[in-house]
């Protein structure tokens, strides 16, 4: 089946900030003679975002349908199965199209309104028919389609949405519609990008969440709602008035009484925030939701409203995000792990739109780094795998002609001259590796060979004299400074992740058998780890020079230390820990390599206080000042804090619950997705653990408790499964040993306390 190239649109104007288009509508009537359909596939492409009904009935796959991707990169399409749907006589395909991608407004920062496609909403698509007695007919859309102006007078994936109740055509979308005054749709100019199917999970409703609490401020009425998410509400009034103007400003937390915007607008010259605005038809009862927008918030500012109308059952929170399941479970005793995975997931869920995002409320982008240090915490916890591979192909579509990668992906060209680097760059391999050693398909490895090439390339023209790198972001958001306030020095960070990126490189390569190439990449890892080694590192006292908690946790744990110096520059990170009152002093890049470093040295127990302690700061803290998702930043004063409360890339600690105390380590070797290790540590706070994921060959569960010196520990493999259980020092099972053959059963261990 081709790609459908008769684009249309309803004209060349496109909304802004200043002058609002209207969505508009399009209807394309057609004959079916009656007789038996055999198929009937409707292929269909929209920039930016569509909605699809065919005889009055809405049938398209998700939200945003149907990708947000650079123009001039992927156009992507969606094909559905339509033949329950068609009748014999007259039928109409009829759309809405929103703006998103094609026409971003909210760009002031990152530039999107400059985007080289900017433009008006436009779609084709293409109806093949085929018919019982071996009829084929086709139907495109084209110079017979007719458009008109929607009720939503303006919408935008960052601004809101705003819907005129008055201006609504009922039946709009059903053959028996009369159109006669609607306008014929022109055409539209081809876009530019290589035409891809979206074979990734739609974006779909995922819970709802009515609100616990109604009060009044101002000119209205704050409804709070259980949880911080990602979504927008319902909104359910009645005994309105024609044209009751009821606007919603949709926020993440209270401060003093007061709605706190700091960390959500997003523009420094205007103040705008997601914002939802619905004017009354004036009827009895009135249900209304947006269709191209989301927002992240856990509050509401209703103004508009009457104190009659202000009762709880006017807005449900409905949560929506792409369509990938959990896999993956930990809870144990400890009620603070236990919500700190919590609020991990549920940043995550908020933040994965197609790919994973940054915030769910001011930025919404692909921000590669973010995605990069939780690529391993989203693959043990969700199904991600599919949705990773394609944003992927985005990645490489986006490396430039220097080999640079920008800061988010997609972008219109912003992000190439800052927030990229080698640590944010990282998503070039971490993505793939993670994927590769938790999934086993290889073929994620084979689509990135060449653009990882050009990579390596690219980062082999930034080392300077000595070998060394010192570009891009480095140890952003440490606790208590400025996000690019680093206390470690970049050319600390951003060397160590060129060594372990080209590492990660020479072992893709020689997973594809590609020699050369692994030659190449374990070159540079090479070369770069022994300059780190000699000119960043005191070899005599174990220690990077800077003397920082993340230089340390970054060099043993990307292997800038030899096996045999590792329990001395363990040594030292512990005592930059307790130097800090037993604290983690890192940004986001030794968030993600300082509990792993102190737990693979024995200090398991050390990086989980660190973790759960109440004291600021800490994850625990963010649970004690009530966070329902991981936020930002650590700020101690809600007062100074600028970030948002809604982001993924401090989610690490969900993957290290599930290696550490859960102690399931998949694909030891690099080699083989059936080969899994049970290798629990058994923390000292700690009396109950489970931990459970879902292979490609079935699920592994663990399940220990203590009593006394006496661990119970439970064990459920699939029989194709192999490995083995290894416990820590100090432990052994009834025979004796520390180590047997992975099976399915039920093991009496014995150890100290």
């Amino acid at each position: 089946m081709d790609f459908p190239k008769n684009f249309i649109r309803a004209g060349r104007e496109y909304c802004t900030l200043e002058k609002y288009v209207p969505a508009p509508l399009f209807r394309h009537t057609f004959g079916i003679e009656e007789k038996p359909l055999k198929s009937a596939v409707l292929r269909i492409t929209g920039l930016g975002f569509y909605e699809l009904h065919i005889n009055g009935c809405d049938i398209t796959k998700g939200f945003l349908a149907p990708y947000r991707s650079n123009l001039d990169h992927y156009v992507y399409y969606d094909d559905y199965e339509v033949k329950d749907k068609l009748i014999g006589g007259k039928n109409v395909i009829a759309v809405i199209l929103g703006n998103g991608f094609q026409n971003a407004l909210g760009g002031y920062v990152w530039d999107f309104d400059k985007a080289a496609w900017r433009g008006a909403p436009q779609f084709a698509f293409l109806l093949e028919l085929e018919f019982e007695d071996g009829e084929k007919k086709t139907i495109t859309s084209g110079g017979d389609t007719k458009t008109a102006s929607s009720p939503i007078i303006f919408d935008d994936t960052h601004f809101g949405e705003y819907y005129d109740a008055r201006l609504e055509l009922p039946g709009w979308d059903t053959p028996s519609f009369g159109d006669g005054d609607w306008r014929f749709a022109e055409p539209a100019p081809v876009p530019r990008g290589e035409a891809r199917l979206c074979a990734v999970e739609p974006i779909v409703l995922r819970e709802k969440f009515s609100p616990i609490g109604v009060s009044p401020y101002k000119e209205g009425y704050i409804y709070e709602f259980p949880v911080n998410a990602a979504g927008f509400c319902r909104l359910r009034i009645k005994n309105t008035r024609p044209g009751q103007k009821i606007t919603l400003v949709h926020f993440e937390s209270m401060i003093d009484g007061e709605p706190d915007l700091k960390g959500i607008r997003f523009e420094v010259e205007r103040d705008r925030y997601q914002e939802d605005i619905y004017y009354c038809a004036g009827r009895e009862y009135e249900e209304h939701i947006p269709r191209f927008t989301y927002h992240g918030f856990k509050f509401v500012y209703v103004t508009g409203i009457d104190e009659n109308q202000a009762t709880p059952d006017l807005l449900e929170f409905e949560v929506i995000s792409s369509d990938i399941k959990q896999i993956g479970e930990f809870s144990c005793d400890d009620a603070v792990a236990n919500a700190v995975q919590k609020i991990t997931l549920r940043a995550d869920i908020s933040n994965f739109h197609y790919f994973p995002t940054d915030c769910p409320q001011r930025e919404k982008n692909g921000w590669t780094g973010d995605a990069s240090l939780s690529a391993e915490q989203l693959l043990m916890n969700f199904s991600a795998e599919n949705s990773f591979r394609e944003w992927m192909r985005n990645i490489y579509k986006a490396i430039n002609e220097k080999g640079q990668l920008p800061g988010i992906v997609p972008t219109s060209g912003w992000g190439y001259h800052w927030g990229n680097g080698p640590a944010w760059d990282s998503v070039l391999v971490n993505i793939p590796y993670y994927t590769y050693l938790y999934r086993g398909d290889s073929s994620i490895l084979e689509e990135l060979a060449v653009p990882l090439m050009r990579y390596l390339t690219y980062l082999y023209s930034q080392l300077d004299k000595n070998d060394l790198a010192e570009i891009g972001l480095g140890d952003y958001l440490q606790p208590s400074l400025w996000a690019d306030d680093y206390e470690t020095p970049l050319i600390v960070t951003c060397s160590i992740y060129t060594a372990d990126i080209a590492a990660k490189a020479a072992f893709i390569y020689d997973v594809l058998g590609l020699n050369e190439h692994k030659q190449y990449a374990e070159a540079l890892a090479h070369r770069v780890r022994n300059a780190v080694r000699r000119n960043l590192i005191d070899l005599e006292k174990m220690s990077v020079r800077c003397g920082t908690q993340t230089a340390q946790a970054m060099a043993i744990y990307y292997g800038m230390f030899d096996e045999k110096e590792k329990a001395g520059a363990a040594r030292e990170l512990v005592r930059l820990v307790n130097e800090a009152g037993g604290h983690f002093k890192t940004g986001i890049l030794g968030g993600r390599a300082i509990y792993r470093a102190l737990a693979e040295n024995g200090y398991a127990d050390l990086a989980y206080n660190m973790i759960v302690r109440k004291d600021y700061p800490s994850y625990g803290n963010w649970i004690e000042r009530g966070a329902t998702t991981l936020w930002e930043q650590f700020w101690e004063d809600d007062h100074i804090m600028t970030g948002s409360k809604n982001h993924h890339m401090w989610g690490d600690v969900s993957a290290w619950f599930y290696t550490y105390p859960g102690g399931i380590r998949i694909n030891p070797t690099g080699r083989d997705v059936s080969n899994v290790n049970i290798a629990p540590v058994f923390l000292e706070k700690l009396n109950r653990v489970t931990a459970s994921h879902k292979l490609p060959l079935g699920r592994v569960e663990v399940n220990w408790n203590r009593t006394g010196e006496t661990i119970d520990l439970r064990v459920a493999v699939p029989q194709t499964v192999h490995g083995s259980i290894i416990l820590p020092a100090g432990y052994a099972f009834e025979n004796g040993k520390t180590k047997t053959p992975l099976e399915s059963g039920e093991y009496r261990l014995v150890g100290k306390r």
